[in-house]
């Protein structure tokens, strides 16, 4: 069935993935009358479900394979106790009539069930790389350091599983969570030697930074400006799907994801440091380390676009984002190689 699935057409997928979104409704005290609109597939599919009187709400179809039940459970309990104690705002699951936050469907169509979550709408604007981010940058600083504190200090239950997103997860040749980087869109021989040194460059650095508790534990991992909101003064954060284990800086180099060359992203990133010191200090070396993480981050989405490529973000960036690497590469080596 799964395979009948991935053999359907895209525009027919979605027509599956729509039924599967409009079942699963049914699985809430929601109001009759509902409208539901897809608003991203990436990993998942997630859609505006709309009633009649205004409310509103974000549904999400986990892909299938990608988390399991537990983990799934385990980033709705993280991002559950980041809202309740005040750290961040972050959109409320919504149990289902059963009461239970994930709730499991199956389409006929497809050979695995999917694990669902319904979420209270945030009201908020999705940030542009067009706009002054300055001040938005500072305060994302301001609540990425209050995250930090929060996931050092917060005592996970027992059962809790994210991924861990390191080196050889990230860019290694064995098994990487998002494919490897060298089958990105348009990686002829000549980038992927360039990509190649900078990539050993990464990993030489990040093996002397090290893994300690102080630098490395339960993160966000995907803090890019799809991922934030800004409402008024307030920044919020939405979609935990990767969150997992990985070095704490790596939240400094994903909110300029797919934007690394932008001219404004050394301005922004200081914006970024400012606001995280005005929480915790911020020491030295991991300041230091941030364009490692950002160059990491540049090659790992090289990686996701290569095996994403049916996905609108993917299409966008193309072969333009690898071309565009190379010079990024070409910096970072001659400063870290």
């Amino acid at each position: 069935m799964t395979e009948m699935f991935d053999k359907l057409s895209h525009d027919q997928q979605l027509n599956i993935l729509l039924e599967l979104a409009r079942q699963a409704t049914r699985h809430y005290d929601l109001p009759e009358g509902l409208e539901v609109d897809l608003l991203n597939l990436s990993e998942n599919a997630t859609y505006r479900v709309r009633a009649p009187d205004g409310r509103r709400w974000a549904l999400r179809l986990h892909r299938a394979g990608y988390h399991s039940r537990q983990a799934i459970a385990s980033e709705l309990a993280w991002l559950n106790d980041l809202r309740e104690k005040h750290v961040v705002v972050t959109p409320a699951p919504v149990p289902g009539k059963d009461g239970e936050l994930i709730q499991t469907l199956r389409h006929p169509r497809m050979g695995e069930a999917r694990n669902v979550v319904l979420s209270h709408w945030e009201n908020g604007v999705e940030p542009s790389i067009t706009q002054n981010l300055t001040g938005p940058f500072e305060v994302l600083g301001e609540v990425t350091a209050r995250m930090h504190l929060h996931s050092r200090q917060w005592q996970r239950p027992v059962w809790f599983t994210r991924p861990i997103w390191n080196f050889e997860t990230a860019l290694g040749e064995t098994n990487p969570h998002w494919g490897r980087w060298r089958d990105g869109m348009g990686v002829d021989a000549p980038l992927a030697a360039l990509f190649g040194r900078t990539v050993a460059a990464i990993g030489k650095r990040l093996a002397a930074y090290g893994q300690p508790p102080d630098r490395f534990g339960l993160i966000h991992c995907d803090l890019r400006l799809a991922n934030l909101l800004v409402d008024g003064p307030v920044v919020k954060v939405i979609d935990f799907d990767d969150c997992g284990f990985s070095w704490f800086m790596y939240d400094a180099a994903t909110p300029v994801s797919f934007y690394e060359h932008d001219p404004q992203v050394p301005e922004l990133l200081e914006a970024w440091k400012t606001g995280y010191r005005r929480v915790t200090p911020l020491a030295r070396a991991d300041e230091d380390e941030i364009p490692t993480f950002i160059m990491l981050r540049r090659i790992l989405l090289l990686a996701w676009i290569g095996s994403h490529a049916e996905t609108e973000t993917a299409q966008a960036m193309g072969i333009a984002y690898t071309q565009g690497t190379a010079g990024l590469c070409d910096a970072y080596l001659a400063k870290y190689g």
